[in-house]
């Protein structure tokens, strides 16, 4: 069994939900699995797709009349799992699919996003495993305060957007601005997600190269 980069997920313990387009949890100490991807990685019409299903999901699931952001944090433990692990699951396998650009596949690029990633790791937080692929990236965190989970995050894709477009010589939005993210519950959660990681590249059929995967070894 791997060392832990932080605590699991303790639903005892103070926790942090913000709301933007999507509810966000966060706490202090806890390892959390993060995805942000490239903004034309999704087109709007599959996103408007999945968030009718999401609604769908919810009205058959519950007796909640509100839209999915609202109604998910008082659905049971059970079905806010199950929920999460169907849409997760839509999500992960669309982005392995490889839409959009993917000018992450340069090996340059994505070592702009690498080396942010790493750059305060063991001040600001403890980084773990993680995968930078064509279109999106995977990682394995932990933070010391739930606050400090979304402002690295901004810190992440607001550095690593205004260096890849200076690269591309381009201008605007690279990355969609809200990242997906996940608290870890479980050691066996946390060896899961760091197979997933190490195999993703492999998985959704990316040339060697064309991906960048990192292993802590900590």
């Amino acid at each position: 069994m791997a060392a832990l980069i932080g605590e699991l997920f303790d639903p005892k313990a103070p926790l942090a939900i913000s709301e933007h387009s999507r509810p966000h949890w966060s706490q202090a100490g806890a390892i959390v699995f993060i995805t942000f991807r490239s903004a034309d990685s999704i087109p709007r019409d599959v996103l408007l797709r999945w968030e009718r299903k999401k609604n769908q999901w919810i009205e058959s699931h519950s007796e909640l009349a509100l839209p999915w952001r609202k109604a998910l944090p008082h659905l049971s433990s059970q079905l806010q799992n199950a929920f999460k692990k169907q849409f997760d699951r839509t999500r992960e396998d669309f982005l392995d699919t490889c839409r959009g650009k993917c000018v992450l596949k340069k090996r340059t690029l994505a070592k702009i996003v690498a080396d942010s990633l790493l750059y305060f790791d063991g001040e600001r937080y403890r980084m773990g495993d993680f995968v930078v692929m064509p279109n999106h990236v995977h990682l394995l965190a932990s933070f010391p305060s739930e606050e400090s989970l979304t402002v690295q995050c901004d810190s992440w894709l607001h550095f690593t957007a205004h260096k890849i477009n200076l690269e591309l010589g381009l201008t605007g939005k690279f990355w969609q601005q809200e990242p997906f993210d996940h608290l870890v519950r479980s050691p066996e959660q946390y060896n899961y997600l760091r197979k997933y990681i190490k195999e993703n590249g492999v998985k959704a059929g990316v040339r060697e190269g064309e991906y960048l995967y990192r292993r802590c070894e900590s």
